[in-house]
């Protein structure tokens, strides 16, 4: 069983449609897929939708990405199988989501005053009907030129955390993030919290204390932790008790990984759903819950 949970879609930042990246996670012959878009869930429906006309079984794994920041560093947690109607938990996302637009318009300025001629209408074009963030600001600095590529603009000298063009958004304390997920009958796993080329990370004392008021995992599995990382990602996650996760970070072709390069062993995404309450697997395409 192939398994990876951890994929966006342009309801966010990615470049597939939820239906499209429904149909190519299955081509891609994954059994199981996380829809996990930043700080929404608008993409859920039509990627529900799409299981019916799969040729083959695939289960929805429903999810968001949730924007965080403890002690001035930004993370991200991964919220699954969460009721996305809980009053508060939906507030806060709605708060995450708003703040996106006039911090996207912020780092345009400051890309302008530092030279770069993007425009807000071109970061706007490129987002759509998406959440906007730092990819499609990113990828406007590519279309003038400034970068060659999308990851390039994600440094110090452009918007990474810290950069010269970076804008600090409303994120939501780790801590409180945690307690509203399982309030909402959720799985809240800690998403790439060693990935260094981003920007500064949290601790792992942190790690231990956000392990201690109910975090269930995290992310050890991805394209940006190196072999050495993961293994001490992994001894870590046995002292503390977490789950631990494998994931793409799929972004359609704003990012160079395929869906399933990174998976979850089964037993895990059993756990996972065994902790769930808010929310289900979707089967699809003649499939049943894995």
């Amino acid at each position: 069983m192939r398994i990876d949970l951890h994929t966006h879609s342009t309801a966010s930042d990615g470049t597939d449609t939820p239906a499209e990246l429904v149909r190519n996670a299955a081509a891609a012959g994954l059994d199981v897929v996380a829809l996990t878009d930043h700080d929404t869930t608008r993409g859920h429906a039509e990627a529900t939708a799409a299981l019916s006309g799969l040729e083959r079984p695939l289960t929805l794994v429903t999810g968001a990405e949730i924007s965080c920041a403890l002690d001035g560093v930004s993370l991200h947690l991964l919220a699954y199988l969460f009721d996305p109607a809980e009053p508060e938990l939906l507030r806060e996302r709605e708060l995450l989501r708003d703040d996106r637009v006039p911090r996207a318009r912020a780092m345009v300025a400051k890309l302008q005053e530092l030279g770069v001629p993007v425009e807000w209408e071109q970061v706007a074009r490129i987002a759509g009907d998406g959440t906007v963030g730092r990819p499609h600001v990113a990828a406007a600095m590519v279309e003038v030129g400034a970068v060659a590529t999308v990851s390039d603009a994600f440094t110090e000298e452009w918007i990474a955390d810290g950069g010269r063009a970076h804008v600090v958004k409303h994120e939501l304390d780790p801590f409180t993030a945690v307690r509203l997920v399982k309030a909402a009958g959720g799985v809240a796993v800690f998403a790439h919290p060693a990935a260094v080329k981003r920007g500064r990370t949290v601790p792992e004392e942190a790690i231990a204390e956000l392990a201690a008021a109910g975090l269930d995992g995290i992310e050890v599995d991805h394209m940006d932790h190196d072999e050495p990382t993961r293994a001490r990602l992994r001894v870590l996650a046995g002292d503390l008790g977490l789950l631990t996760t494998g994931s793409s970070d799929y972004h359609g072709s704003r990012k160079d990984v395929a869906l399933g390069q990174y998976t979850t062993d089964p037993e895990i995404y059993g756990e996972i759903t065994r902790r769930a309450t808010g929310a289900f697997p979707v089967p699809g395409a003649g499939g049943s819950p894995a």
